[in-house]
């Protein structure tokens, strides 16, 4: 059965995430960052940021963690096993830093098919205490051979 058309523009709970030092300095290591702007306080600060600074991609961790609202919506009949992760980008407002308390809200930004495949485009905003967005997360997954109904 194809993707619920109608739960575009969908928006599902949120998730609040402290961003911790120790996370920081884990997820540059794990994605082999050196920067010492990802690893010393006092290298962020002398570049002019408030504590460690994350990486690029460390959205993602956001993003994944709110995820499962939207990929286990019943409502959205998405077959999981047929998902393959089509395409990933950021939109940065500001730099993610520690000590910053974000929360994530996932919302459905769009489906859409090409022959047996459905494209599920997932945005996350990210923002600050103050309401503030701080990076948009999107994500393109691709559902494979659901289009068609079978």
């Amino acid at each position: 059965m194809p993707l619920n058309q109608d739960l575009v523009g969908k928006i599902y709970p949120s998730i609040t995430y402290e961003v911790g030092r120790e996370k920081l300095r884990e997820f540059a290591a794990a994605v082999g960052e050196t920067s010492p702007v990802y690893h010393d306080v006092e290298a962020a600060k002398e570049l002019g940021y408030s504590d460690h600074v994350a990486p690029p991609t460390f959205a993602t961790v956001l993003h994944i963690l709110s995820g499962p609202a939207v990929l286990s919506d019943p409502e959205l009949r998405l077959d999981y096993s047929r998902v393959v992760h089509g395409e990933q980008e950021f939109e940065y407002r500001r730099p993610i830093t520690a000590g910053d308390v974000l929360t994530a809200t996932p919302r459905i930004a769009d489906i859409s098919s090409r022959g047996p495949l459905e494209f599920l485009r997932i945005e996350t905003t990210i923002a600050d205490e103050a309401g503030e967005v701080v990076v948009v997360a999107r994500a393109t997954l691709i559902s494979r051979g659901m289009a068609g109904g079978s």
